[in-house]
């Protein structure tokens, strides 16, 4: 397989702090991670960091060959980074169909197209809405429309900050199937962190947990949720008697 993302002894954070450090992963083309970790450990971080939204100390990201730490974050999209980050960050003063047009990119050579009309395919509640405005929408079309923005940019990758949070079951298994069938049926890389590690990692090829800012566990995620007790310690989950 064609290796995609190379993160080599990453250390970064938000001014002096340093948040994540000596994190290195690899991830091949169409391949999906689950990033996971307690709360604090710096997943967010490291997702904004592939974004260009810290402040990098050391180590390097390489994106398809292109040095990504080198670039500043407006210029990462059009590397091939398409992000949504836990405030969404869609124009609420703009119609659904405005926000998907405006962000819009052409498509990549030998990558189908994501367009606006894709992504109402894929969320017909969108459809339904495309002339309503970002205030307009409820809590799990607002995220809807973020994951259709990141890709209307049509990325090589999808960041993807913890796309389920705070959202009703019936909204979370219709954005689980998505999230499935734009990673595993379309072939879209994709790192994802999430607080329902069982539901991602049924849908990823990789898994990588975090630990006050450094990797202290890789494997298959197929292997990872096969151990529900080292998923369970690794995440700091009390066990109940």
């Amino acid at each position: 397989m064609t290796e995609l993302l190379n993160v080599e002894n990453l250390s970064a954070g938000y001014g002096e702090a340093v948040v994540i450090n000596g994190v290195s992963f690899r991830l091949n083309e169409g391949e999906t991670l689950a990033l996971l970790g307690r709360n604090g450990t710096g997943k967010t971080t490291l997702i904004n960091t592939l974004a260009g939204a810290t402040r990098r100390h050391g180590g390097a990201i390489s994106l398809g060959g292109v040095a990504l730490h080198k670039l500043p974050s407006h210029e990462r999209a059009a590397a091939g980074i398409g992000w949504v980050p836990q405030e969404r960050n869609i124009f609420k003063s703009l119609t659904v169909h405005e926000n998907l047009t405006a962000v819009a990119r052409p498509q990549r050579a030998g990558q189908p197209a994501w367009t606006p009309e894709r992504v109402y395919e894929m969320f017909p509640r969108l459809a339904e809405r495309k002339t309503n405005l970002g205030t307009q929408l409820s809590g799990g079309e607002q995220q809807m429309l973020a994951v259709g923005r990141a890709l209307v940019l049509n990325p090589r990758i999808l960041l993807l900050d913890e796309p389920l949070e705070g959202l009703a079951p019936i909204i979370v298994e219709e954005l689980l199937r998505a999230i499935a069938r734009i990673t595993r049926d379309e072939g879209l890389s994709a790192i994802i962190v999430e607080q329902h590690p069982q539901a991602i990692l049924a849908i990823s090829h990789q898994a990588l947990v975090l630990d006050h800012g450094s990797v202290v566990h890789t494997s298959s995620a197929e292997s990872l949720s096969a151990q529900p007790e080292l998923l369970d310690s690794l995440l700091g989950v009390a066990k109940t008697h």
